[in-house]
């Protein structure tokens, strides 16, 4: 490996926690600008193109955290693991790992990230972000909020 490549999976390897971090703490300026103005996020209940339907989805979802409704949970907390990178070129790369979600109640749902990303001047950014839900509490935050 020589230290391009290095360097590639180390910078994307903290735009995911970056992303998880951001996101959590309700910072989504910061999180959205991990993406390319063409991005695409898909979740289980459709696709969302471009940074402003990106946001407007996370800021329904965050309508949903931190409140009174019976739905919401105190924070959110994501986790990663076996993130495993592919570098396409010198300038595009996948990746796929796991996650799972911890909100105030404990485990909530848990599945898989596959990514795209893009080499945009100096840094790694998110083209394209699919997440999967393998599974969830019956009950939890997810299984209440599916409709998002």
């Amino acid at each position: 490996m020589d230290a391009a490549e290095l360097d590639a999976r180390e910078q994307i390897r903290d735009l995911v926690a970056r992303y998880n971090a951001n996101g959590d703490a309700g910072r989504f300026a910061p999180m959205l600008d991990l993406f390319t103005p063409e991005a695409v996020m898909h979740i289980p209940s459709g696709s969302h193109r471009g940074i402003d339907e990106i946001e407007a989805m996370f800021t329904n979802a965050a309508k949903k955290t931190g409140d009174s409704d019976a739905a919401a949970a105190a924070f959110i907390r994501h986790f990663t693991a076996t993130l495993q990178i592919d570098l396409v070129s010198a300038e595009e790369a996948t990746s796929r790992c796991y996650y799972q979600v911890l909100t105030d109640r404990g485990l909530d749902h848990w599945g898989r990230y596959v990514d795209r990303y893009r080499l945009d001047g100096e840094r790694w950014r998110f083209t394209e972000r699919n997440v999967t839900v393998d599974g969830q509490v019956a009950g939890g935050w997810a299984a209440r909020n599916s409709d998002d």
